[in-house]
């Protein structure tokens, strides 16, 4: 296990990654001053991102349906825990983008290669889904239980 984001693990079998980005932020306004350099404030964290860039050679390793169940957990908008194989614990993300690249087709279609890469943005929610039968309802193509 690479990665786990609510019960979704990022694995050879799944979805492997090959980079991951963590960029975090810090907010300090400016106030203008005559005379003197603009007054500074901290007020707090801002935005932290993580980007999980990743390829895919279905034939050997990585499930082109991993995508798909990425992109359900998207459409329900909800934070999921995400945890490190190693048992670092970034928080509650959010899913705000991904995007999929498909390249050397065989003859039916099928791409021999697929490329992602997974935009996540941390939340302040309190209850990040993660627990199994939130994640059996999304299966089954019903709204997770809030």
């Amino acid at each position: 296990m690479m990665l786990c984001l609510g019960q979704f693990v990022f694995s050879l079998s799944t979805a492997s990654y090959q980079e991951l980005q963590h960029r975090t932020s810090w907010k300090h306004p400016t106030q203008s001053r005559v005379g003197a350099r603009d007054a500074s404030q901290f007020v707090g964290a801002g935005e932290e991102t993580i980007t999980l860039n990743g390829s895919m050679v279905p034939e050997f390793a990585g499930d082109p349906e991993s995508l798909d169940t990425l992109r359900a957990m998207g459409n329900l908008g909800h934070a999921w825990a995400l945890v490190e194989g190693s048992g670092i614990t970034y928080g509650a993300f959010v899913i705000t983008d991904l995007q999929e690249t498909k390249s050397y087709f065989l003859s039916d279609g099928q791409a021999r290669k697929i490329e992602f890469t997974l935009s996540l943005r941390r939340t302040d929610e309190d209850d990040p889904i993660g627990d199994v039968d939130r994640v059996a309802s999304l299966s089954d193509g019903a709204e997770a239980v809030a």
